[in-house]
């Protein structure tokens, strides 16, 4: 069954103003809040990050002769095998890291939900900016900061414009903290590492298509055909 549009957005322009209200799906934008579930996802994701080429050498790996090193007796040292040995400087590492993969698998229907239970904290705390259009006069990093002081953002901003050009992109290179994406690329991570997020209304509609709607499990689907 599909969601009901009962939620209402505000839509402002570049300037700041308002220019109307749209309707949303309650399924995308009024989520319920599911901590433990975003906590999940998103240490998944974060964990997806690493790259795991990590190496250290045991004794086996590092160089050195292989005789020891001096007489067991008579030398008043504590005895010794080898150089290579962990207890030496320049020896093998103990129990160090070595190329691993630390990938987790993540559901897509946890990547989901955790989603637009994030997203949906946005609208509810106000810091989701929506806007009719992000079209420039003149495609300039100078231009686009006067366009985040009229919208009154002065914190870290993810923008969610689709169908923007590439001059609008490099507009924006140059600031700090603000990061773009497309609507289907979105994801839990970067919605909370950013304070504002601002989407243009045909990507609040692309996150509608892609993250709205019923997911059937399978089991559900197998039921519904037999």
């Amino acid at each position: 069954m599909e969601a009901a549009f009962r939620v209402k957005l505000t839509v402002q322009n570049i300037q700041g103003g308002t220019v109307r209200d749209i309707d949303v799906r309650d399924d995308v934008f009024d989520a319920p809040r599911n901590e433990a579930l975003v906590h999940q996802v998103t240490v998944g994701q974060l964990a997806n990050q690493r790259q795991g080429t990590a190496d250290t050498k045991t004794r086996g790996r590092v160089s050195g002769g292989g005789r020891k090193p001096f007489a067991q007796k008579g030398t008043g040292s504590a005895r010794a095998g080898s150089i290579r040995s962990p207890i030496w400087r320049g020896g093998g590492v103990i129990f160090g890291p070595h190329p691993r993969s630390y990938r987790q698998r993540t559901p897509k229907r946890m990547r989901r939900l955790a989603l637009v239970s994030v997203l949906s904290d946005k609208v509810r705390d106000g810091e989701l900016i929506v806007i009719d259009n992000f079209k420039l006069d003149q495609p300039r990093t100078a231009e686009m900061a006067q366009v985040l002081g009229a919208l009154d953002v002065t914190s870290s901003v993810l923008l969610v414009v689709d169908g923007a050009g590439a001059d609008f992109l490099a507009a924006s290179r140059n600031i700090q903290k603000l990061k773009t994406l497309p609507a289907s690329l979105l994801n839990a991570l970067d919605l909370m590492n950013h304070r504002t997020v601002i989407m243009t209304v045909e990507a609040v509609r692309k996150a509608e298509e892609t993250w709205g709607g019923a997911r059937h499990s399978r089991r559900d689907r197998t039921d519904a055909v037999a």
